[in-house]
This record gives structure tokens, sequence and C-alpha cells, in this order.
């Protein structure tokens, strides 16, 4: 048994201790440098104010003229070539001219240029020299899920200082994505190498999921056969302990002990990141709560702007149906909105009331929505600054509802909580008690990383010399 155990690890070791040395050092880079994305707060900044005068339809023809007979939501925005209506179904997503109900989708460079150069002006950006350098479905950067309903994406770079690039959907024509010189630099150093994400392999989700898995598993097998043998092969000199081996084999060994609970339990959150539904649920609603919660209402209830007039400050207006009646809010500042409710009334959000009316409908059992702490063990934020997330217990599944617009941030099973801190928990260090003292976690995070990487550095001196023995001549 313990023959089969050295074999295994030290060939395991030989062929992942660059792996794990790659996964210490760029985790360090990633705690302090995330995958690109698009802030709230930039696309909100990016937003013009919407010029309710040349709306010519209602959200019932918007609706209509869309085709989408499901849809759940709308979203009127101001684009650089007159406003659109944005309509949302469970699976589909179109735009609309809010003038005359004609497809807006974005074919023209010249159109997509001309949005985000208004985009970067919004945001107080250098556009002068802006230029449109792709048109295409994947790159490095647009690799995620999330833009799949925008694809074909047109990159933009503004020709700024900074080297800022933009990517504008062709399905909608938002702004969906922003890029800088530093995070294509950092990342590539960090999120890229990490996750295993050159964009041959990642535009294939299916592959991508299935080699990642694979090589975590194999990785964290590799480093529980590693523990067994440093816990095994520790000698007792009276009553301390001591490594019966010399040089960099010691070095690991000794590295390795002290490091173990912190190798073992990173690599194996690290697996667990590619879990998806595999051991734990994936947190998504059942058909049955879908339905519930995408049910279709009846748009020509909707306050349209020819009804109801719209702010002047108003930079995105959205129409959502909520427990079969429609909501209408408008969107003036990344912590400013009012959400009209279909009495006439207005709000800056969902009330308790109305959430706990659906959630009667959506599960059997629930108790009255209360709003989330900012300590709570399993956060959940709203898309609009101070606009509370409001918890509704149904027995043993909690769901979260976001009050700014409706949505369902979080569905928590058991499974789904004990996932939290198997995963998120144990791999990011977001311990409550650790949250509070940040400044104490990124320490945390860089030591333990950096305890790590020496530790793989060990072992690649180790399989070196190992592969140069047994492969010599």
């Amino acid at each position: 048994m313990m023959s089969a155990i050295v074999l295994s690890h030290r060939w395991l070791g030989i062929a992942f201790c660059l792996l794990f040395a790659m996964w210490f050092a760029t985790g360090i880079v990633m705690h302090f440098v995330p995958f690109p994305s698009l802030m709230e707060a930039e696309r909100v900044g990016g937003l013009a104010p919407v010029d309710s005068g040349e709306v010519r339809i209602s959200v019932a023809d918007a609706v209509a003229a869309s085709g989408i007979a499901d849809a759940t939501r709308l979203r009127l925005l101001q684009r650089s070539d007159g406003p659109v209506y944005v309509v949302s179904g469970p699976s589909r997503l179109r735009v609309v001219r809010a003038t005359d109900g004609q497809d807006a989708s974005v074919r023209s460079p010249e159109v997509a240029l001309a949005i985000a150069q208004a985009h970067a002006r919004q945001r107080g950006l250098d556009a002068a020299h802006a230029a449109v350098v792709a048109h295409a479905d994947y790159d490095q950067w647009s690799v995620p899920n999330g833009f799949d309903r925008h694809r074909p994406l047109f990159r933009v770079a503004l020709g700024d200082a900074v080297e800022t690039e933009v990517y504008v959907s062709s399905r909608t024509g938002e702004v969906v994505l922003d890029t800088t010189r530093n995070e294509r630099g950092w990342n590539l150093a960090g999120s890229v190498l990490h996750w295993i994400y050159p964009t041959v392999l990642r535009s294939n989700w299916a592959l991508w999921d299935g080699v990642v898995w694979t090589l975590s598993l194999l990785a964290l097998i590799a480093a529980l056969l590693g523990a067994v043998l440093g816990i095994v092969r520790v000698k007792l000199r009276g009553r301390r302990p001591s490594s019966p081996y010399r040089g960099w084999h010691a070095l690991h060994h000794i590295i390795g002990l002290a490091a173990t609970v912190f190798v073992l339990t990173w690599i194996f959150s690290g697996w667990l990141s590619m879990d998806h539904g595999r051991l734990f649920s994936r947190g998504q609603l059942t058909s049955a709560e879908a339905g519930v919660i995408d049910a279709s209402p009846d748009w020509t209830t909707a306050p349209s702007p020819d009804r109801k007039l719209l702010s002047p400050s108003a930079r995105e207006v959205e129409w959502f149906a909520f427990d079969g009646k429609v909501y209408r809010r408008e969107r003036t500042g990344l912590d400013k909105q009012v959400v009209l409710r279909p009495d006439g009334g207005g709000s800056e959000g969902l009330g308790a009331q109305a959430i706990g009316s659906l959630m009667v409908k959506l599960a059997t059992g629930c108790d009255a929505p209360s709003s989330l702490a900012g300590n709570d063990d399993y956060p959940a934020q709203s898309t609009v600054d101070g606009t509370p997330v409001y918890r509704s217990r149904c027995g043993d599944l909690w769901f979260d509802i976001d009050s700014a617009d409706g949505r369902v941030l979080q569905r928590l099973d058991a499974s789904r909580r004990a996932y939290r801190w198997f995963y998120s928990a144990l791999h990011t260090l977001d311990f409550p008690i650790l949250m509070a003292y940040p400044r104490l976690r990124d320490a945390l995070i860089v030591g333990l990383c950096a305890l790590g990487l020496v530790f793989s550095i060990t072992g690649i001196v180790i399989g070196w010399r190992r592969l140069r023995f047994s492969f010599a001549g």
C-alpha cells in the first residue's frame, strides 16, 4: 500500500508541481485584480438620459414588435441613434426602436463606434481616437457565458492613455464589457492562467469544464497522497518531531507539514469551483418556480411613457412583471431610482408585503420576508446601492429577492448553503470575521499563497531531479 502511495504521489507530483506553483502565484494576483467586467457604476455612468419625446410606441407595442410572447422585462435606453426598448424573455432577447418598433440590433461598425463613443463621453473617457478593432463571438475577455445573449460583439479601442477597450452588443447595442491595458496585462498573469482560460478552450464551455475539473481532481489526489506520506514519515526524536529526509526533500517535507491544512482545503475548494451541480445544487430555480417568477403579465396594463411621464433625469427605464403585476422603475443614478406600483404610487423599491405575496405562490411554509443585514453569512447585494435585499425562509429553502427590481438573487437550499462554506469561504477566506478586517484577510491570503508557492517550488526541484535521474542517458 505504501509503495503504491509513494509511486502515485511521486509521478502525480511531477506532473502537477508546475500547475500547483501557477495556481498559488496567480491566486495572489487574482485577489487584487479580478477578471475584467463592466461594473454597475460604469454601466450606469455610461447611460444618457432618455429622451421621452422620441418615444412613439407603447410597452405593449414593443413586446408585440419583438415577437417574444413570454416577455418578462423591458428596458428603455437612450442610444446614440435614438431610444430603444430591450425586450427580454426567459430564453430570448431582442431590441426594437422606440420610435417605430423596427429591429434595432447593431450590424454596422459605424453605429457600434458611435454608441461606444457616447458611452465613453458620459463616463468622462477620452474617445477622440476611438476605432472598431474587432467583430467576433469570442476573444480572451468575452468568453464568459454571460455574454452569449450579446454575441457577436464589437470591440472598440478608445485610443486613450490607459488603452481602454469597450465591447458593444450586436443584439442590443449596449456596452457590456470594458477592459484597460493594466487589467488585461495582470489578468494574463492571473485569471487566464489560474482558470486555464485560453480562448480556444474556454469558448467550448463543456470541454473546458471537463478538462479543468479533471485536472483539479488529479491535483487534489496528489495533495492528499502527499499529506498521508508527510504525516506517516514524521519521526520522533525524543518529544520533537523531525524529518527523515535531507536537503530539498526535507524542505519539501517540513513546509508541506506546515502548509498541509491550507493546501488541502485550497485545492479541494478550488476543485469545487468547477462543481457545476456535480456534488452540490446549483442554486437555480426549478421549472415550477421559474414559471411563477417569470410569468408573463398583461403588458397592456404597463404604465407607458405616453400615459405616465418619465422623469427627465431617467437614464434607464425598466418594466418588469412581479406577482402578475407590471411595475415601472426609473433609474436616475447608481443609488437612485423610483419604482412605480400598479396603483400609481411610487417608492425606492418593492416592499416586504409585495414580496411576501409572491412567496406564498412560489413555495410553501414561507416566513415573512426580512431585510438582509450587511454582515449576513450568505450575503447578497442589490443592483442599486442602499436598496434592501429581502430573504424569505420557506422551511429549509431560502429565497433572496432584490427589492430594486424583483429578481431572485439567490436560491439557497441546504446543499447550496454548504457549498458557500466549502467553496467560497475556504477558497477566498471570506469568513465574516475576516471580512470585517480586510487588511488581515489580504495578509493571510498573500502569506498562505506564498507559502504554497514555496512548497510547490521545492516539489519542482525534486521532480526535476527525479526526471533527470530516471531518464539520464
